[in-house]
């Protein structure tokens, strides 16, 4: 087995290429909602009971918090989102789901479970439950949770 074997073998370029498929998957199957993984991504986070400003938002999604303002911009010309200003510091902009943020989040849902199924559908149940562990396990790994790295 030659590097460049083993290199495609190694975890860290599984998970990246694993990573783009599903996106892209995942992107064809949001498309007739007229939503991204991303928007879906940051509406999950808005709905969630974790911090939900625009900069927290940014900051659990690991990406730049201009991207962020962009996603936030997109949804709400959806109507899917809103955003007020924090009552204790007005610098900081609170993102919340409005109703019909919540009906695409449910639908956003929907498809999420079916492509789950997809992906795992030739995996025996122990398989799956070993997988859910195996995935809540590396994203805890300190190297992930720390933005630097």
């Amino acid at each position: 087995m030659g590097n460049g074997d083993k290199v495609l073998k190694s975890a860290c370029v599984r998970f990246g290429i694993l990573g783009t498929q599903v996106t892209e998957l995942a992107r064809r199957r949001l498309e007739p909602l007229g939503l991204t993984p991303k928007q879906v991504g940051l509406m999950a986070f808005a709905d969630s009971e974790a911090n939900t400003s625009q900069r927290e938002i940014a900051s659990n999604m690991r990406v730049a918090p201009s991207l962020v303002v962009t996603l936030v911009d997109q949804l709400e010309e959806l109507g899917a989102v809103t955003r007020e200003r924090r009552s204790g510091d007005r610098r900081v902009q609170e993102i919340s789901l409005t109703e019909d943020g919540r009906k695409l989040l449910a639908d956003a849902l929907a498809v999420a479970r079916e492509l789950d199924d997809d992906l795992t559908t030739h995996l025996a149940d122990g398989d799956r439950r070993s997988l859910e562990r195996a995935l809540e396990a590396v994203e805890k790994v300190p190297a992930l949770l720390d933005p630097a790295g």
